[in-house]
This record gives C-alpha cells, structure tokens and sequence, in this order.
C-alpha cells in the first residue's frame, strides 16, 4: 500500500465513540499516517439536532463514528446525518470486521467501514476513496461569499429587530456594499412593520423556492430600502414547520449574492435560530437591563457554551441603559460569564422617530453612533474599508 502524499490534506473528522478503547486504538493506529485530523472527539452519542449543529461548528470532511457501543444509537445517527443539508459523511468504526454492523451502517447510509486493527495501509485505501467524494467540484472553488451576521434577544422584545436592522443600514453606508436584511421570524417579525415596507414577497417565498434562488429571483423576492435590500417575514403569521436545511440553504444562498447578509431570528432559544447561528460569522444576543432579560440572557450564553459555541462567534448586546443603571461592566460579565461586546442607551425619543417615519437612525444621536460603532468592528474584523474609522469613536456606555 502506498502512503497519502504529504502535499494531500488530511482529512478532517469528528470523532464520536463512547467506547474509549476502540477510539484510542483508532487514534493510535492512525497517528503516523497523517491521515485523518480529528477535530473533536466526543465520548457519547448527541442526540441529532446536537450533532448537526457541531457539525455546523466544526464543518469536518468526514464523521467517525463507534458502531461497538450500540448500533441502533449509531444506525440513528448515521440516518441523522444522511439526512442534514448538505448530507454529512460517516465511516464506520469497529473493533472487528462484523458483517451485519457493514451491511447494515452502509444501508443506513455511511460511506466507509474500517475494523481494527487500523493498520496505514487500510486507511490509506479509505482515504483514496474517501478524497475523491469530498474534492470541491470544479468552479466552485474561490466563489463568493458574504459575511452572515445574526441578532437574537434572550427575552422577546429586547430590540434585536432594530438592532439588526440600523445595523444593516449602517453597514451599507460604511462599506458600501451590498447588504441584505432578512426577517426570518415568520410569526413575529417586525422589520416590514418598522420600515412601512409594503410587498407581495417574503422570506416564506425564499424558503420555498430556495432551489432556484439566484441574483434574478433576489430582485424579485427583496424590496430595495435605503440602499439595503429587505426580505421581510409574511404579512400574515406562517406557522408551519419550517425545515432547518431550507432556512440554511437560504442564508447560504444569500451569501452568494451580497456582501453582508443580516438575519433578524426569533429567540435565541428557537431551535431554527440555534441552528442560523452556527452558520453566522458572528450572532449578537441581545438583552436588556431589565431582571428577567438578564436571568434569560445567562441561560442562553451557558446554552451556547454547552452545545460548544466559541465565544468569539457570539456576543452580548445589553439595549436600553440608563445612565441610573447600576450594573457596572464587570458586574454583566460576572453574571454572563462572557464579555460584553456593546452596551446601548435608552433613546426612546430617538427610536420613537425612526418608527414613526420608517427611516435610518443616522449616527447624530449617541444610539446612532453606538449602533454605528457596531457595524464599523464588524466591517473592521472582516476587512472591510471601514476598518480604520472604527477607531475614530468608542462605543457609548462603554466603560472606558
């Protein structure tokens, strides 16, 4: 057998294998042929909508995945993971060559079967078969993709709608680029009713038609606003099941199209929004000062942290302070466990204006400048022309 070429990248895996020996031993036996980097290896099976979302985390080539410790738990999951969006690919581990275990995880839909011991050569085969499912087909590579940001409250009503929305305004007047903002609370969303947006589409029609969405059908489906394209929630509330993979393959598709993609979701708890979130390049949960936001705010940050979220992909937002507030910044650390990224002023008269007249806050008021603030460290993180403003002002209430 032939050892991978050293120019060839491993291929990267997320390990799952409650049985310690057997992924020890599978470690081991591949450790000196640079095969395979496991990226996680988790010790017990998770239940599949906690597989999809590290899925969406860590985005590996492959699953390896314990057949031993219980086949059903794993014929479940390998059927879990055949069905997600894009399908992700499992190799079966055994400790043995068991004929039933092969024939029934490649019937559930795995791709590879490798029993111990797992000697360089075998797993060099598998990964010359596993590599040719798994090379990006031709054209696709260098493609364009736009930033995905994400704004959720912990406790409805805590102003993530606005905030994405000024958020998006002020990205496209820093950047100049294209920007698109998309309501996908399809119950509750507010952006239409904000901005006095009057149309026939919305993000239902998107989800619908996600399999043909191209520049074309954007034009058709969005409503131009002040220079930022919107895709509002339906007129009338969808209360349908909505399929996560299409919610995912609009976002994805969106990114494909614009520069900056903003998605105002439900709670931060709803399981569609949990799973936007580990495609966004970053989420901001937002809270207020109010007792019961902040209570919600620090289950939903040790959420995040328990379904293996990296800090830095999300960040808290405290909306509406007063200046008689008494929390100092270190005290909203200390109770979230996380730093905070903003902490935004009560400027109801402000806000009250912008609603009244469905327009851009502007960055004359100090929540404008903080919103501002906002959208100049994201255009500055991702390498945006605006990256040498974000230095000219400090975000207000910032502690500093």
């Amino acid at each position: 057998m032939h050892p991978r070429p050293r120019s060839e990248p491993e291929i990267t895996a997320l390990l799952i294998s409650p049985d310690r020996e057997l992924a020890e031993a599978f470690r081991t036996g591949v450790s000196g042929a640079r095969i395979f980097q496991v990226l996680a290896d988790l010790k017990n099976y998770p239940a599949p909508q906690a597989l999809e979302i590290r899925m969406r985390q860590l985005k590996p080539d492959v699953i390896l995945l314990d057949l031993v410790s219980n086949l059903e738990e794993a014929l479940a999951l390998i059927q879990a993971a055949a069905g997600m969006h894009p399908p992700a690919r499992v190799v079966g581990l055994h400790s043995s060559k068991d004929s039933q275990a092969v024939l029934r995880s490649l019937r559930a839909g795995a791709l590879e079967f490798l029993s111990a011991p797992f000697d360089a050569g075998t797993q060099s085969d598998a990964y010359s078969r596993l590599r040719r499912m798994i090379v990006p087909e031709p054209g696709h590579q260098g493609a364009h993709m736009g930033r995905l940001v994400a704004f959720a409250s912990s406790k409805p009503g805590s102003g993530a709608s606005t905030l994405a929305a000024q958020t998006a305004f002020s990205l496209q007047r820093l950047t100049g680029k294209r920007v698109l903002l998309a309501d996908c609370d399809l119950t509750g969303g507010t952006i239409a009713f904000y901005l006095k947006l009057s149309h026939s589409y919305s993000m239902v029609d998107a989800l619908q038609h996600v399999e043909r969405l191209d520049a074309t059908l954007w034009k058709s489906l969005a409503v131009s606003h002040q220079g930022v394209d919107v895709l509002p929630a339906p007129a009338v509330p969808y209360a349908d099941p909505v399929d996560p993979a299409r919610l995912r393959g609009v976002a994805e598709q969106a990114r494909g199209s614009y520069d900056w993609v903003v998605l105002d979701l439900p709670s931060v708890f709803h399981p569609n929004s949990l799973l936007a979130v580990t495609d966004c390049d970053v989420a901001f949960v937002i809270s207020t000062a109010e007792l019961s936001s902040l209570h919600m705010t620090r289950k939903a940050v040790q959420l995040l942290q328990q379904l293996g979220f990296p800090r830095e992909r999300f960040q808290v937002v405290v909306n509406r302070m007063g200046r008689q507030d008494e929390m100092s910044l270190a005290d909203l650390e200390k109770l979230f466990g996380c730093g905070i990224h903003s902490r935004l002023p009560n400027d109801y008269f402000s806000l009250h204006r912008v609603v009244t007249l469905g327009q851009p806050l502007g960055g004359d008021g100090e929540l404008g400048r903080a919103i501002e603030n906002i959208a100049k460290n994201l255009a500055g993180a991702f390498g945006a022309k605006a990256a040498e403003a974000a230095r000219e002002l400090k975000p207000a209430l910032s502690g500093a």
